[in-house]
């Protein structure tokens, strides 16, 4: 699959890095002397473009519109990141470039979609966020409070497009016709909440669903942080309990755990600073209670069960010394997931691709 790729920033990106690892050929259409705005922050564009070509082109002068529409004419897919109706305006939107190649997969990504009252407004991650719901709870109190630790508009944005170009490109290669599919980083957000919409839009809201006392971070005796998850399991309430030393808590109901969480919490959190937290995950996997470390990112990258995934790849740099990348990760059988090489330099690919330098 050859992919050509105008998006930036994270979510293009992103997405395409992971077909990449796939075996899709990537090639990158950057802005000559310029390129992805990412590529001021070095160590995030190197993390979403590895194994991927480049090659510089003015999309507004005619020389560079002529060759990137001519590598248009033998590619699978296009991904964009323009606001709506930008590309088009160039003469290189979905439109015009299907009458050169009918089969070709287009995939638009922008903050609000190609319709609707939004379409035209500039925003990123935050903002996309804040309109599909995901910082609710700041509605409802009236009053800011912490910002997500990731950016889950622009992954969810991302996963949407990996599946959009995979279910496009499907379509095509049945039908011989390409498709264009329209991706929207505020309706990816809004999708992620589903489990919590639907119940909101049928006067059933979740409300305390995961107000669970055994539902959240608490602190070990030696100052390490630990997850509990146990959300309406009593099969997980119950041995929880009794290796805690609270067997009088064991046959309480889920919603009888909700409506005492506060006290239940406290009491948790005063039993759990009695040991490590390394003891306490040898007796919750004995009892197997839904738990987990709470780990910095350099635990991360060292955590035992990370590393025995084989996400964690290392890469020989341009300049001798070695960098670590993740790769995609999804396992399938037969294939083995490889990096294709490191990040490339604007307008690395020209030559190979175009046979000269930036047009």
């Amino acid at each position: 699959m050859k992919i050509l790729s105008l998006a930036e920033q994270f979510p293009g990106p992103y997405a395409t890095m992971l077909l990449s690892d796939m075996g899709a050929e990537v090639i990158m259409i950057e802005r000559p002397g310029l390129g992805d705005p990412a590529r001021q922050f070095p160590p995030l564009f190197r993390a979403l473009n590895r194994g991927k070509r480049s090659v510089a082109l003015d999309l507004k002068s005619t020389e560079g519109l002529a060759r990137f529409r001519e590598l248009a004419r033998s590619a699978d897919v296009i991904v964009e990141g323009f606001r709506p109706g930008k590309l088009d305006a160039l003469g290189a939107g979905y439109e015009a470039i299907r009458k050169i190649n009918p089969r070709l997969v287009h995939v638009s990504v922008s903050g609000y979609g190609q319709d609707g009252p939004y379409r035209d407004r500039a925003g990123h991650d935050l903002s996309y966020e804040g309109v599909g719901g995901l910082l609710a709870d700041q509605a409802e109190t009236g009053k800011p409070g912490v910002l997500p630790a990731i950016p889950l508009a622009d992954i969810g944005a991302a996963l949407f497009a990996a599946i959009a170009i995979l279910s496009a490109v499907v379509s095509s290669q049945r039908t011989g016709n390409g498709r264009y599919v329209d991706v929207s980083m505020s309706d990816a957000v809004v999708s992620m909440l589903t489990a919590f919409l639907v119940p909101a839009a049928n006067g059933t809201p979740l409300g305390d669903f995961i107000a669970e006392p055994a539902y959240g971070v608490f602190t070990c005796g030696d100052g390490k942080l630990v997850t509990l998850s146990i959300a309406h399991e009593d099969w997980f309430w119950r041995p929880f309990c009794e290796v805690i030393g609270k067997p009088e808590h064991a046959g309480l109901k889920g919603r009888e755990r909700v409506a005492r969480k506060d006290e239940l919490r406290q009491e948790i959190a005063a039993v759990l600073v009695g040991r490590t937290r390394d003891e306490w995950g040898q007796i919750f996997d004995g009892a197997g209670v839904p738990w987990g470390p709470v780990n910095s990112l350099a635990e991360t990258l060292d955590d035992p069960h990370v590393r025995a995934r084989g996400l964690l790849r290392t890469l020989a740099r341009e300049d001798g010394g070695a960098e670590v990348f993740l790769v995609q990760p999804l396992k399938f059988d037969g294939f083995e997931t490889e990096l294709s090489g490191p990040p490339p330099a604007i307008g690395a690919d020209n030559k190979t691709l175009l046979g000269e330098g930036p047009v």
